[in-house]
């Protein structure tokens, strides 16, 4: 859980000089946003907005965190201490893009409303909550869109990720086959680690109370459970990611020891009715079989023992098998032996992994393998047996193999995606908006920097191909934009930059998801006149598998030439209306550009 301390002392020294010049519970209102989208892209995928909610639900100084700030800060008067253990975020409106949602720069993807001291104790906290959620889910976007929809994408990277299962959550937004959540808990003993580094996709769940989705976690020695409400597994799919598992209860590591040293050979067919007493003989026919057929003479018999073992580990689970020095002329016959041998028991074999060399080569020639298995002795759907690819993949990778030609039909993405190795942050500000209904604005040099003054609504135009046309600002008392009407679009700093759209659909952007104090009392119409009660309704939070499919919808409304890898066509945004333009921002601009050449004057 994150604490109100995880901030900066900037922070607390803000909040200490608001205190003190008794300006402390004056009305603030805060923008969050990006200013440009990551990965030389043209969208970003909204992510972190549970976790700003779950941390204002609980903002609240315990008694020892005052005592370190105490000490911490101690030129700071009691009375600031006192108020900063009285205070919470009651008193506080957050209104925001849904997450999962395409979004764009300089378009709030939040607004915190409330005490200015207790509103600039947030910065920090969501800034750090919101930057790598977002920039993870974009991520994963990306490297869904570059695999294509049909291919299935399994998130590898725990043992390298900053943010540890936090990151799981969002991963999943973009549709990764295979992610896992701090929602788990734990089942069966401990395994120990030994020989090879293999993954094995078997499917026998069909019979299996579809209550839980299962996945083993690479980075502990535990098996564990997701419960459905959080899956992101395929249905009717377990998926096992070993590393070097070769262990059993009861039995010594096998790695480098023959088929002898199994003491249990036996195993029960998948209905239960029959049992074959020595299921490691039923594997060496079968092995037998395949070098007939093939001359395959570098198979290592000792290579199978950790497929049996894991076999029998997980009897009720089926097993997994894989990777080897030799892929073709070791490691995708035993894969084969084994899998004839489960098969002949009434069990199913889903897929392989390949974790070395040349993946597009290997793939094709493992297909090849399946698909002559499949001809050769009936087995019907061997053929199409899934392949997952893994090691070190990234965009560029998955663009190669896609160009070059490849039979694989799940990709393990990890370092590149947890680390989000193309670009280190998102780069999130938070900035002043609006104080006591008066309108506020970040002047700067670089252009990029100025800040849109004043609390905002914001609108998605879309067109009548169903594509979004421009993400529009507006002041916080204008009308909404109407569907078959033409409104003005301008840019907030460059006049040349303006464009007259008729939207065939308009979407409202920004929810309330913490209505503060609001929900409870009625809103003042001469505030707000075209806010009614009904518009600051709690928004629910949404579910995994709801932020999931709105990324996805999201992403396929979207332009293609808006996504696209190399040189995607600019979305248009940063526009707002003339009234907002005339209102507010050309004003302000002027009035304090005014009073700062007047300042270097003075100054010179």
């Amino acid at each position: 859980m994150v604490t109100p301390l995880l901030t900066d002392l900037y922070q607390f020294s803000m909040a200490y000089a608001y205190w003190k010049a008794g300006k402390h519970l004056d009305r603030a209102v805060f923008d969050l946003y990006f200013r440009k989208s990551p990965f030389a892209g043209e969208f970003t995928v909204f992510g972190g907005l549970e976790e700003c909610i779950r941390f204002i639900a609980n903002f609240k100084f315990k008694e020892e965190e005052i005592n370190f700030l105490r000490a911490a800060l101690p030129t700071c008067e009691d009375g600031f201490f006192e108020y900063l253990s009285s205070i919470d975020c009651s008193d506080v409106e957050v209104y925001a893009i849904p997450e999962g949602s395409a979004v764009f720069p300089k378009v709030p993807l939040m607004i915190i409303e409330g005490p200015v001291a207790v509103v600039q104790l947030l910065e920090t906290p969501f800034l750090s909550l919101v930057n790598y959620a977002s920039l993870v889910t974009t991520n994963a976007a990306r490297h869904r869109l570059v695999a294509g929809k049909p291919k299935n994408l399994l998130e590898f990277g725990l043992r390298r990720a900053q943010v540890g299962l936090t990151l799981f959550r969002f991963a999943s937004f973009d549709s990764l086959s295979l992610t896992w959540t701090y929602e788990h808990m734990s089942i069966r003993g401990q395994m120990e680690e030994s020989v090879h580094q293999d993954i094995l996709i078997w499917e026998d769940l069909m019979q299996r109370d579809d209550k839980y989705s299962y996945s083993i976690l690479e980075h502990v020695n535990q098996l564990e459970v997701i419960p459905k409400a959080v899956q992101c597994l395929s249905k009717q799919t377990f998926i096992i990611i070993s590393n070097n598992l070769t262990f059993l209860p009861g039995q010594q590591c096998c790695s480098r020891k023959g088929l002898d040293e199994i003491i249990d050979k036996a195993l029960s067919s998948s209905d239960g009715l029959n049992k074959c007493e020595d299921f490691v003989s039923l594997v060496q026919n079968w092995l037998v079989k395949i070098q007939n057929l093939w001359l395959v003479i570098y198979v290592q018999v000792f290579k199978i023992c950790p497929y049996i073992l894991l076999f029998r580990m997980l009897v009720h689970c089926v097993v997994p098998l894989a990777r080897q020095i030799k892929v073709m002329r070791s490691g995708v016959p035993n894969f084969c032996a084994v899998a004839l041998a489960l098969n002949d028991m009434g069990y199913k074999a889903v897929g392989i992994r390949l974790d070395s060399g040349d993946l597009a080569y290997l793939s094709i020639e493992t297909r090849k393998f399946f698909c002559a298995i499949e001809k050769e002795f009936g087995v019907v759907g061997f053929g199409k047996t899934n392949i997952t690819a893994s090691n070190d993949l990234n965009e560029e990778t998955i663009d190669a193999l896609n160009k070059q030609g490849h039979e694989v039909d799940s990709f393990g993405i990890g370092t590149y995606l947890v680390t989000c190795y193309a670009q280190a942050a998102l780069g999130c500000v938070f900035k002043l908006v609006e104080i006591n209904k008066q309108p506020r604005i970040k002047l700067s040099e670089d252009v990029t920097k100025v800040s849109i003054p004043c609390k905002k609504r914001c609108y998605r135009l879309y067109g009548k191909e169903g594509y979004p046309l421009v993400d529009i600002m507006t002041g916080q008392d204008e009308p909404s934009p109407k569907v078959g009407e033409r409104i003005l679009c301008r840019h907030p700093f460059i006049e040349s930059k303006r464009a007259h759209v008729v939207p065939q659909h308009v979407e409202e952007l920004l929810k309330c998801y913490w209505p503060g104090h609001s929900f409870e009392k009625d809103i003042d119409p001469n505030l707000y006149p075209l806010v009614n009660a009904e518009a600051v309704q709690r928004e629910e939070l949404p579910s995994l598998n709801e932020n999931r499919s709105r990324c996805m919808r999201q992403l396929e409304r979207m332009r293609p030439d808006h996504l696209r890898k190399l040189n995607p066509t600019p979305y248009k945004v940063r526009s707002i209306t003339v009234k907002l333009d005339v209102t507010y921002l050309i004003p302000l601009h002027l009035n304090l550009t005014m009073h700062t050449r007047s300042a270097r004057l003075l100054i010179r």
